[in-house]
Formats: structure tokens, sequence, C-alpha cells
């Protein structure tokens, strides 16, 4: 049997999946903190910096204002709660996922030629790994030759030394411990990085690492189709579709048919299908509800594309521009920017979606100001470009002087 579920529906069962139907707690906790992680499944890391880093943002989205240590907490200190893997690209992800990417970290090692310096200098493989047991915690800067770098086109050229720690690293022979002030990753060996209940837990074979993982992205996706599910912990179709059958014929996944798809959907057997979501929240680039555009698309009849690398003169809408989400709808997007020597939340662009209602600059107006406190900023400047910059700046000042 399949079921009929209106594109509303699925809306609302995807937000109550990613925790927007829990209620913001005064003073959020570690407790708080592991029930977000719980309902995201994982944490996007990126290095972009112009608001707030892109890990930080989905967490302040459910969670309201909190403070940011919980997360270090949580990423560098024991007990760890989360883990640095690609897990869906670079992302926190909890640390009892660590079995289950063995079959991938697996694949990460007996493809080590990839990794251009493993094929001309395999020596510094066991040389490296010497070097982080003796010394612990490095960055590739720690244990480089001093050798210059050049910078080309978007980045620092990796040194040796930083190649070799990447493969370590996907391959399960290194974990993160953590990042230093410079962004930088500080590599470790895994017992010293994971807790041993989970670095010593059994290996799950590959088609049980799938299902778990499908499984988890079907639980924080509240309902998805399997393009849908493959691509939150991108996995290889061959694995999310034989996954996903089975899952289907274990009644976990029950499949649906939602209004405007042209392909099949899963439910989690346990999605809650609530008649309204009443959400508030900003939405980084890298949200799970928005990360991947098509499905953004298809909720929520959004079109939406991150423009930091496209030219100034040919963005459309700004360099960083976050979705908002009032309700159970994306009603506008505005183009943020952190002055932190200004101490302003600079408004460069504020835009409408078709549709949105007239309240939507004062909803707007107050969660900038939840965002402004939060990142410790005094004021929010509303630049006049977007059709919903003049409400936007005349609810902001009400607000002000309230």
């Amino acid at each position: 049997m399949t079921l009929a579920l209106s594109r509303a529906q699925a809306r609302r069962i995807a937000l109550a999946a990613q925790g927007f139907r829990d209620s913001r707690h005064a003073v959020p906790t570690m407790r708080t903190l592991t029930r977000t992680l719980d309902r995201t499944g994982v944490l996007q890391i990126d290095s972009v910096n112009v608001l707030q880093r892109a890990h930080y943002m989905p967490l302040f989205s459910r969670m309201g204002g909190y403070d940011p240590d919980l997360l270090t907490r949580a990423a560098e200190r024991a007990p760890r709660r989360m883990v640095e893997y690609w897990a869906h690209v670079a992302a926190f992800m909890p640390v009892d996922l660590w079995p289950h990417m063995r079959h991938r970290m697996r694949g990460y090692e007996a493809r080590g030629h990839e990794w251009a310096a493993i094929r001309h200098r395999p020596e510094l493989v066991g040389s490296l790994l010497a070097e982080v047991r003796e010394r612990g915690a490095c960055t590739p800067r720690d244990l480089d030759d001093g050798l210059p770098r050049t910078k080309e086109h978007w980045g620092w050229n990796w040194s040796e030394t930083k190649k070799v720690l990447e493969f370590l690293f996907a391959s399960g022979q290194l974990a993160v411990a953590g990042r230093n002030g410079a962004f930088e990753r500080l590599y470790d060996l895994p017992e010293r990085v994971l807790p041993l209940e989970h670095l010593e837990a059994p290996e799950p074979t590959r088609a049980e690492a799938s299902r778990e993982l499908v499984r988890r992205a079907a639980r924080s996706h509240g309902v998805g189709t399997e393009p849908c599910l493959r691509d939150y912990y991108r996995m290889r179709p061959v694995d999310s579709r034989t996954a996903v059958a089975e899952l289907v014929e274990a009644g976990e996944l029950v499949p649906a048919r939602i209004e405007g798809w042209d392909r099949p959907a899963y439910l989690h057997v346990d999605a809650a299908r609530p008649r309204r979501v009443g959400a508030r929240a900003l939405l980084s680039p890298f949200d799970p509800v928005v990360w991947e555009r098509e499905r953004a698309e298809r909720l929520f009849g959004f079109r939406y594309r991150i423009e930091i690398y496209v030219p100034e003169a040919q963005r459309v809408h700004g360099y960083y521009v976050l979705p908002f989400l009032l309700g159970d709808t994306i009603v506008g997007r505005v183009d943020l920017k952190a002055d932190r020597r200004g101490r302003r939340l600079q408004v460069l662009g504020a835009f409408a979606e078709p549709g949105a209602p007239e309240h939507t600059a004062t909803e707007l107006a107050t969660e900038l100001r939840a965002l402004a406190g939060w990142l410790d900023l005094d004021t929010v400047d509303v630049a006049m470009h977007g059709e919903l910059s003049p409400d936007l700046m005349v609810a902001v000042k009400e607000q002000d002087s309230a």
C-alpha cells in the first residue's frame, strides 16, 4: 500500500523530523544539543565565516541562542558526543556512527593511490603515523618540513604532509581531535579521540552499515525519495537502493506518493505527521533542510543557489544568503554579514518569496535580532536592497525603539 501525501504534509513531516517542532529551551544544555544532533544526524562543516561557520548555524536555527562552547565540548572533550568525518561531506556525526563508516574508510585505504603523495612518497604514511603517535594531536604545519606554499586559485596548495594526513584520516587510521584557531584540523590517533565502546565495536557488514545509514537518513528527512536518502550520507546507489528495499520489506519505510513529485518516496515508520509546524528560523546554506537543492525546490517551491563563487556583478541575491523559514514555508531570504569590528549584523539584501505573508518583515526582524544577540553584535543594519528591505528596515527600527 502506498501512502498519498500532499506537498504541505511532506513539508511538515520533513520539518518535524529535523527538530522544528521542538520547543526552544530558554538555556540550551548539552542534552538539548544531543537531541538536536539526533534530529539532524550530521552537521556539515564549511570554512566560510562571513556570518558564522556552517556547523554552528543549524543548532541555532533549532535551539535558539546557545553557548557555542557546547559544540566544542561535544566534539573535542571527553566524553565526545560527535566526531568529524566524511559523513555527508566534511561533517560532525554522532560518535556511534564510526563503526558504520568503516567500510567507507576501507574503500579510501584501498584507493590510496588517489593521493599523489602516497604514490610518490609511501614511506610518509608510516613516519607520519609514528610522529603523531609520539607528539599527539598535530596540524600538517606542525609536521611539515617548512617548504613554502604558494596561493593559487581558491586556496593554499596542499603539502605532501597534508595529503598523507588526509589519506590517514579518510581511511580511519587517524581521527580529528579538534580544530585550531586557524580552523586547521588537528589529527590524532583514533584511540585518543573516539570512546573505546565505539572504536572497538564490531564492524558491521557493508549491507548492515548501508541499512543503518538509510535508516538514519529516513529518520532525519522524515520522508524522501531514494536519491534524497542516498545523498544524506553520500552513499553509492547500489547500496542505498538495496537498503531501501530491505527496509520497506522490514516495515521500517512506508512507500509514499507526494503531490507533484515524479519519483516514489518513503516515509519513516516513526515519522511524526503534524498538522502544523510553527517554525521561525534562518537556515544556513548548508542546513539539511535545503542542502539538496532539488529536494528544497520540490518541498517548498524554493529555488536556491549559493552565490559565493559567482562573480559579484552576476549575483542575484548576494554572497551569503540564508533562507527564512516561517511556519512550514520558506518566505524570504537575506544576505547577511557579521561586522565583528563594528559589532553590527549587516543585512545586505532582503527578499520576499511569492506569497509571503504581510508579517514576514516583523517576524524576520525578530529572528535577526536574536541572531545578532547570539553573535554578540549590538545592532541590525538593513541596506536598501531587495523588495523586502524597506519593510524590514521599519520593523527593525520599531523593535529597537520598543
